[in-house]
């Protein structure tokens, strides 16, 4: 089953602080997203890699390929001023043979190859697939002047992160809902929730970590040993 992974790439990453794009950082030698990329390129269930990034990105992103002889990676799409975005923009020039879809952030390079396939046989018989992690700390539900409203039940919450990988008919279908309703998410799962469809979760690893602060870069740099061949 031919199975597509868009890679939103085109923020500054403002919580950085860096004058480059976050995904563009160095990680281990390496800019970040080559990491992410690579996790897709040495799994056999990935057929082509898509990323949309900033049109003055282009040329990077083309270096990257040669460079680190990533053959799944296709031609850059230019991104969108949101996530969202930049993920339709995606969308519609994934291969016409594409069965299934995969989105994962850029600067989440520690997913492991067992999670990715997971998420691709979910997404095959459910429709939805969503990578998360148990809530590990007591999570309160406050109010907008700051005061706790009350306690949830840690037990039945998550922390999601990506890959989440849909059947490509159901993502398509949630992107042009959101489109005619006006529905803005950070989340691709949220939008295929609105269309009735309920992701099965894939339990992940607290190490697959989206690097957007620089403590998080700090803690990436311990955690790229693990990951070194």
């Amino acid at each position: 089953m031919f199975t597509s992974v868009i890679i939103p790439a085109a923020g500054f990453g403002e919580r950085m602080g860096a004058t480059i794009g976050k995904q563009f950082l160095l990680l281990n030698e390496k800019p970040i997203l080559v990491h992410t990329l690579e996790r897709f390129q040495s799994c056999d269930d990935i057929n082509e890699i898509i990323v949309a990034t900033q049109r003055s990105s282009f040329p990077i992103i083309e270096e990257i390929r040669k460079k680190y002889s990533l053959s799944k990676l296709k031609a850059p799409v230019e991104g969108g001023e949101r996530r969202q975005d930049s993920v339709a923009k995606a969308l519609k020039c994934v291969d016409a043979e594409s069965e299934i879809i995969s989105v994962h952030d850029a600067v989440r390079p520690f997913v492991r190859r067992k999670e990715i396939t997971q998420s691709i046989e979910t997404a095959k018989y459910f429709g939805a697939s969503v990578v998360a992690v148990r809530a590990k700390d007591t999570m309160k539900q406050a109010s907008t002047d700051g005061r706790v409203e009350k306690t949830l039940n840690r037990s039945s919450l998550w922390s999601v992160q990506t890959p989440q990988t849909f059947q490509r008919k159901i993502l398509i279908e949630a992107y042009e809902f959101a489109f005619k309703n006006n529905i803005v998410a950070t989340d691709d799962s949220y939008l295929v929730e609105q269309i009735g469809v309920l992701p099965i979760i894939i339990e992940g690893s607290y190490e697959n970590i989206k690097i957007t602060t620089p403590d998080d870069l700090l803690l990436a740099e311990l955690l790229v040993k693990r990951f070194m061949p």
